[in-house]
């Protein structure tokens, strides 16, 4: 019978090989569930992986890659702050809605007035909105000793209540003939967020993201605050022998996330999405956990592997409009890489051993 084993440390081996080799698992478990749906699994992987940035249309594809991947960073590493600290801050989808509405509304507000000041205004009105939702369950957490899961994650369908009244109530645009939804942001040059480099795809939210993987490496291996918040995820009673206060450690990482969370949703109304909509959320929130998962909460990592999630968004899409794969099929598809991640992740601490099944 086999036998989990535990280890005298945490093996560096697996934990580099392990987010490679749930990679190769989803790609095997997903062409499986691509043959039951009757399609061929390579020719769904190909286009999923391989056409996106070798394909017909790779030039345009590989710029929209920085499209997608920017949100995804940018949510993910403010996440991976908290998660190495031992705080489990599952609602940035919440705090990406906030930080959208927020800034968008700044811009709003004064519409149609033309000032270079009115972009960088909406980015911190976003940064704001993300960091005010993300201390609902900080300050809860912190006086009351709620479970900051739970409650980050309520609050992100109280958020999408708000999305629902600010596309059809106080942020709707007035000259839309009664549609829900709000100014479209292309034909407002002051509040606009368009691309740097034209047909890169490379707005400021993915130079935001860059910027913040150097930060977020430079916080972690060079600031005090870096060695504190590794510390208290590891060794939680030494942290505080050192000094360390939890309650104000719990407050500034869900700070930090719920600001970087609410800029991605500024950046992406003001850039790709265009308006506030009622369907302006898609989920970028709940997909970061997998990117900060898969890049083992390291900046670095986590810009490759929000590069490669952004990638199985472009192929997705694809594959559902080239091969008639259902959406489900494809969110199902990511989800599964996050399975396969926690579950190799077990090799990380633990040995598979061989053992004789003992005598009743």
């Amino acid at each position: 019978m086999l036998k989990l084993e535990k280890r005298p440390s945490p093996s560096q081996f697996w934990s580099r090989a392990t987010p490679v080799l749930a990679v190769v698992l989803t790609m095997i478990a997903g062409g499986v569930m691509f043959a039951v749906l009757g399609k061929d699994p390579l020719v769904a992987i190909r286009t999923i992986f391989w056409d996106p940035l070798f394909g017909e249309f790779a030039w345009y594809l590989r710029g929209q890659l920085l499209v997608k991947a920017g949100p995804l960073i940018l949510i993910a590493v403010g996440l991976s702050l908290g998660f190495r600290a031992g705080i489990w801050n599952i609602g940035a989808e919440g705090q990406y809605i906030m930080g959208a509405i927020c800034g968008a509304a700044v811009g709003l507000a004064v519409y149609p007035t033309d000032n270079r000041l009115i972009f960088p205004l909406m980015v911190v009105a976003g940064a704001f909105g993300g960091w005010a939702w993300a201390m609902i369950p900080a300050i809860l957490k912190t006086k009351f000793n709620t479970n900051e899961i739970l409650v980050s994650l309520m609050l992100v369908y109280v958020a999408q209540t708000v999305l629902a009244m600010a596309s059809t109530g106080f942020l709707r645009n007035p000259e839309g003939a009664g549609f829900p939804g709000s100014r479209n942001f292309s034909s407002y040059p002051a509040a606009a967020n368009p691309e740097l480099i034209a047909g890169s795809g490379l707005h400021w939210g993915g130079v935001a993201a860059l910027g913040v993987v150097v930060a977020g490496y430079v916080l972690l291996q060079r600031h005090i605050l870096g060695f504190h918040i590794k510390l208290s995820g590891q060794a939680p009673r030494a942290a505080r022998f050192a000094g360390v206060s939890p309650p104000k450690l719990t407050v500034l990482c869900m700070g930090i996330a719920g600001a970087l969370a609410g800029m991605a949703g500024l950046f992406e109304v003001t850039g790709p999405a265009g308006q506030i909509s009622i369907d302006f959320n898609v989920g970028y929130g709940f997909t970061a956990i997998i990117v900060a998962f898969l890049g083992r909460l390291n900046p670095v990592g986590i810009l490759l592997a929000g590069l490669l999630m952004a990638l199985t968004y472009i192929g997705g899409e694809m594959a559902s409009t080239n091969l008639g794969l259902p959406s489900a099929a494809i969110q199902a598809f990511q989800g599964m890489l996050l399975f396969f991640l926690l579950a190799c992740d077990v090799l990380t601490n633990f040995r598979i051993r061989l053992a004789k099944r003992e005598a009743v």
